[in-house]
């Protein structure tokens, strides 16, 4: 093992004379226009920076490598190389033109693209660090920089394994410092400028708020943070909050702050990015809690917070227990009036503005339909949905759909909702946010069932029309089960396997919640011909077809697999009952 990894080490030794350099050039260049030879690399430490002036993770990276270079250059021993990915000698000017570091001329492509094959550069910014002897040190360079800045210097995986195991001590032994404090700061802020020592907070439980002032959701969520944060001081809790901001500029910032009653690490603080990639923030607003211990207690309490205000607080799993079960059980007793009023807004609107009381849609079944024309998804499924619907009324007119609305104007919410052939909340109607919130509506097309009794039957409803379109109604599990029964039943006697002259694979039936026919490029759903390989699929109609008359169990007539079979039919886009 130690004389592989010897291979290993020598392998990703490189002579910077053969790797910067090319038969006719035999200098860097800086943005000035000066020419560098390569003797003024020898006994540096080299990183090779592949980045792009229209890549916008590159334009963010790169201030930090620059904080970074500016620090570590007056030491004389470390440089870095500019590897343009730009596709114009223009871009490359303007980008290098804030860079004041070394770069491959524009000109010289063969050289970039030697070097983006040799480090295997998938993505950029890419970030290659090279020692005085031209080892690589390590590909990860964009990652130590943003997570430890001109810490990482000598950007080795001894040096990070070094932080790190510092890290971890700092977290044992003062766990608040180690989330709020840096190297150079062991304070947060008021909103007057006055400084608070980190280790007055001690013995708190701690709310992390992660959000930029003047993003939508966080200028909804702030009054009920506000809100919340106060009722618990006035009670005389030990809670405090702590914003960690995302503002673009700091006149935002100090507008917002001003405003707020708690603290905040300073704008731009380099903390603020340490912090969610700690808790793997994925979307702000976000709300961490760290107990009066300094542990984590909970990554993100929005939602929890939105839900049942001040009722969260101490934000112990045990707290989070009671609340589950508190939740479980407004759920068993949810009726389409608990989820649909709220104060005055009691009804719904047709297309006509007829508002259409919620009482009288009591005991129907109910799609809630969350959908937007800028969505081209939901554009996409909303003919099929149509379609479905009025499949479903022509049999059981104890049934509606209402369009919730996710448009970013009256007059796209009303241009799309004149598609439509059911009801509707009104364009930006409050209940919308608390809809989203109780079924957990992550993206767009979503279609929620609710039964007869007011509960959710189903969050999934558009899958089961995307696969069984109104023959699924009332979208039940127990439906569904019949469904996966007729389904099996209709498939009997069919070949698991057969050849076809459309594909040279030979395609096995396999269940498809929806697919596009290769053979007549038409939908389909729930059963395919299948070639996993290639991503194939036939419907079955189309892949028996080819083979009527072949020997075995395919000898049977084709209409009455397709046709016939127990009384199915099967059209192509999914096999029901005739």
């Amino acid at each position: 093992m130690e004389g592989q990894g010897d291979v290993v080490a020598e392998q990703s030794k490189h002579d910077l004379q053969s790797l910067l350099f090319s038969p006719d050039r035999d200098f860097l260049i800086r943005n000035n226009g000066d020419e560098v030879k390569v003797d003024n690399l020898k006994g540096k430490k080299v990183g090779l920076y592949f980045s792009a002036s229209w890549c916008g993770p590159c334009q963010q990276f790169t201030p930090n490598l620059l904080e970074v270079y500016n620090e570590l250059s007056p030491k004389g021993d470390f440089e870095i190389v500019f590897v343009s990915r730009d596709r114009a000698d223009e871009a490359f000017k303007g980008y290098f033109s804030k860079m004041p570091w070394l770069a491959i001329p524009f000109s010289d492509s063969s050289t970039r693209d030697r070097l983006d094959e040799l480090f295997k550069v998938m993505g950029i910014p890419y970030l290659v660090i090279l020692d005085e002897n031209g080892k690589v040190v390590t590909e990860d360079g964009v990652e130590f920089i943003r997570d430890y800045g001109v810490d990482a210097y000598p950007f080795t995986q001894e040096r990070i394994k070094e932080i790190k195991d510092e890290e971890e001590k700092a977290k044992r032994e003062e766990p608040l410092k180690f989330f709020l404090a840096s190297r150079s700061r062991d304070f947060v802020i008021l909103a007057n400028g006055n400084k608070v020592s980190i280790s007055e907070l001690e013995g708190s439980t701690i709310g992390l708020y992660f959000a930029e002032s003047s993003y939508r959701k966080c200028v909804k969520f702030t009054p009920k943070l506000v809100e919340v944060y106060e009722k618990l001081k006035a009670k005389g809790e030990k809670f405090e909050v702590v914003m960690i901001p995302f503002d673009d500029d700091e006149e935002s910032f100090n507008q917002s702050f001003e405003k707020m009653p708690w603290l905040s690490l300073p704008y731009d603080d380099k903390s603020c990015v340490k912090l969610a990639r700690y808790f793997d923030i994925p979307t702000i607003p976000a709300l961490a809690i760290i107990g009066p211990d300094g542990r984590t207690l909970q990554s993100d309490v929005v939602e929890a917070i939105e839900e049942h205000g001040t009722e969260t607080y101490p934000f112990t799993p045990e707290k989070f227990s009671e609340l589950e079960e508190k939740d479980k059980a407004k759920r068993d007793a949810q009726t389409l009036e608990s989820i649909l009023v709220s104060g005055d807004l009691n009804f719904v609107i047709g297309k006509d503005g007829l508002k259409v009381p919620i009482s009288d849609l009591a005991g129907k079944n109910i799609l809630l339909y969350f959908s937007a024309h800028w969505c081209p998804p939901c554009r996409a499924f909303t003919p099929k949905l149509v379609e479905t619907y009025h499949q479903i009324k022509a049999k059981d007119d104890a049934f509606e759909l209402i369009f919730i609305s996710s448009d970013r104007d009256q007059t796209s919410f009303e241009e799309y909702f004149s598609q439509m052939p059911w009801l509707a909340l009104p364009f930006e109607d409050d209940r919308k946010e608390y809809l989203d919130r109780i079924f957990k509506v992550q993206g767009i097309p979503t279609l929620v069932a609710i039964g007869p009794t007011g509960r959710t039957v189903t969050t999934e409803a558009r899958t089961v029309v995307m696969s069984h379109g109104s023959n699924a109604y009332p979208f039940t599990e127990a439906r569904l089960k019949e469904i996966e029964a007729e389904n099996e039943e209709m498939a009997k006697g069919w070949p698991k396997k057969v050849k076809h002259e459309l594909h040279e694979h030979e395609l096995e039936l396999i269940h498809r919640p929806e697919y596009v026919c290769d053979g007549c490029e038409q939908g389909g759903a729930v059963w395919s011909f299948y070639c996993e390989n290639c991503d194939f699929d036939l419907h079955p109609k189309c892949a028996l077809e080819e083979n009527k008359g072949t020997k075995g169990d395919r000898e049977d007539d084709v209409e009455e697999r397709t046709k016939t079979k127990e009384g199915y039919v099967c059209d192509g886009d999914v096999c029901r009952k005739a």
